[in-house]
């Protein structure tokens, strides 16, 4: 972004005494320095190895047939359904998660701190546990209806996580200005606050969306057919990978558009304080006669979220028998599932820190192209990545076939936009007014980046990290196809018993599925109060 001032200095960094960077802006005169922009792009080619393998399955028998495939009217049926899935899914949680952290943070909720807590543990319910809870309590709701609830249920944080963060970010002067001139809380939300967290808000729902585009143990177990039970059908039906690579040829344009959607909506505006002093935290309004309301509402979502599936599950383990537990065997797949997602999550976050501080600092086509990049992956169904994988190391890496780190691999690929978007948050949380000014000293790229930006912005990439670390131990389809031969998960586990229609028994590894899970989830949700 270049000055239109004919005066200014064309480097921020040699800027006038008293001159100051706008806070949060982004610098589209200067290239992302080399340490920033050669991690960056391995990263991006990383996320980017499943289109290669997308591109050379979808014109294998050549772009006609693919052409086909992609018009068919069954895939125009699945579009629509997955778009339509998506876009109920997404409106429900931005209500959820939108209102849930107004209330925690922003007014006098009586046992705000509490709720903060309570409403970030569907984070530790895998989508296929909670499809599983409430069609085993209720069969009716198979279909679409029970589908667009499972999902909404454990996929709102996404969005409640990063409007909470922006909301104890931003200053509070304005929504006290507006309460001053006689503004009610509903008001001052709807005229001053919701603006301030709507880049929060559509970061939080783009990784919704792509949630429900790529989700498929829910949408299986509710038997409503998208994009990725129509993919995952494909490949079981037939030897022929190729109609199953050109629908999912058409999840990746999906992904790409909406990524690209989402970028527009951000503006230019800066999203961190410029004022001097220590940050004075906001006067919480009173609820007045709503408080019973607010209170009723974070009670119901909590009921249905977390309340449901906990005790459903409390009634399988119930009526099992000691036939059903294996606690030698129970206690070996955990230690499995926390040795995979801790290694999934720490390369996930070591991949996501140089896109995320490119998307934050830098505009242009460079930027845009990299932090797109590594969105790709997270769209395509878990199978899809896993197969596009296996295809890399059987003609390019056979050491690695059914091994761990290709599976680590696997979730990379998968879950960076998560830690992608963590990290750009806590980045545009940071004056980047500091990073000039340790520049103006002759501090190297690398060590501005050590000393100022990542020690400022470690508490979202570590809270980003802790995210990464959950949706990995959820994972299922790349696991399945993936881990090597006699290593299980706690997500293989309940999945290989509840397809046998072992309720019972596949009751134990999804309590302690969802209780691991539940750890970091409680970690998140108290570093935010």
């Amino acid at each position: 972004m270049h000055s239109t001032d004919p005066v200014a200095p064309a480097d921020p960094a040699v800027r006038p005494a008293g001159a100051t960077a706008p806070a949060g802006r982004l610098r589209g005169g200067r290239r992302p320095p080399a340490v920033l922009l050669v991690p960056a792009a391995v990263a991006a080619l990383f996320a980017l190895l499943p289109l290669g393998y997308l591109a050379v399955r979808s014109l294998e028998r050549g772009p006609a047939f693919a052409w086909d495939v992609i018009a068919d009217e069954r895939t125009a049926q699945l579009l629509g359904r997955s778009l339509g899935l998506a876009a109920v899914v997404v409106s429900a949680s931005l209500l959820l998660g939108v209102s849930l952290a107004w209330l925690t943070v922003r007014t006098a909720l009586p046992g705000a701190r509490a709720w903060s807590v309570l409403v970030t543990l569907p984070l530790a319910v895998p989508s296929y546990v909670a499809a599983f809870t409430w069609l085993s309590a209720f069969p009716g709701l198979a279909g679409f209806g029970g589908a667009a609830l499972a999902l909404t249920l454990v996929s709102f944080p996404y969005v409640y996580l990063p409007v909470t963060a922006a909301l104890r970010g931003a200053d509070p002067a304005q929504e006290e200005v507006s309460r001053s001139l006689g503004h009610g809380p509903l008001r001052t939300f709807l005229r001053v606050t919701l603006p301030q967290v709507r880049p929060a808000a559509a970061g939080g729902a783009v990784l919704v969306a792509l949630y429900v585009f790529s989700d498929f143990g829910a949408v299986s177990l509710m038997r409503y057919d998208t994009f990725t039970r129509g993919i995952y059908t494909s490949y079981r039906a037939s030897f022929d990978r190729t109609p199953a690579a050109a629908l999912s040829v058409v999840l990746v344009v999906m992904t790409i558009l909406l990524v690209a959607a989402e970028a527009r909506t951000r503006g230019r505006a800066g999203h961190a304080r410029t004022g001097t002093g220590t940050a004075r935290p906001a006067v919480p309004a009173r609820l007045g006669p709503w408080r019973i309301p607010a209170l009723a509402w974070c009670a119901a979502v909590t009921t249905v979220a977390v309340l449901m599936p906990l005790a459903t599950l409390g009634y399988w383990l119930a009526v099992g028998n000691s036939a059903t537990w294996d606690p030698a065997a129970l206690l070996e797949t955990a230690g499995t599932t926390l040795g995979v997602a801790a290694a999934g999550a720490a390369l996930t976050t070591l991949l996501a820190l140089p896109v995320g501080v490119i998307a934050a600092r830098h505009r242009g086509r460079i930027a845009h192209l990299l932090e797109q990049s590594a969105y790709a992956g997270h769209a395509l169904p878990g199978i899809t990545v896993a197969l596009s994988l296996v295809f890399f190391a059987v003609r390019y890496a056979e050491p690695l076939y059914q091994e761990l780190p290709l599976l680590v691999c696997a979730y990379a690929v998968l879950f960076l936009p998560v830690a992608v978007a963590a990290t750009r948050a806590a980045v545009l949380q940071s004056p980047p007014v500091l990073e000039d000014v340790a520049r103006s000293l002759g501090r190297s790229p690398l060590r501005v980046l050590r000393e100022i930006t990542v020690p400022l912005a470690a508490p979202g990439v570590a809270a980003g990290a802790a995210l990464t670390f959950v949706v990995c131990m959820k994972e299922l389809p790349a696991t399945l196809l993936l881990r090597p031969t006699g290593m299980d998960t706690l997500a293989t586990r309940l999945w290989t018993e509840t397809g046998t229609g072992s309720f019972a028994a596949a009751a134990p590894y999804a309590a302690a599925l969802i209780l691991l899970a539940a750890i970091p989830s409680y970690l998140l949700g108290r570093h935010r109060t």
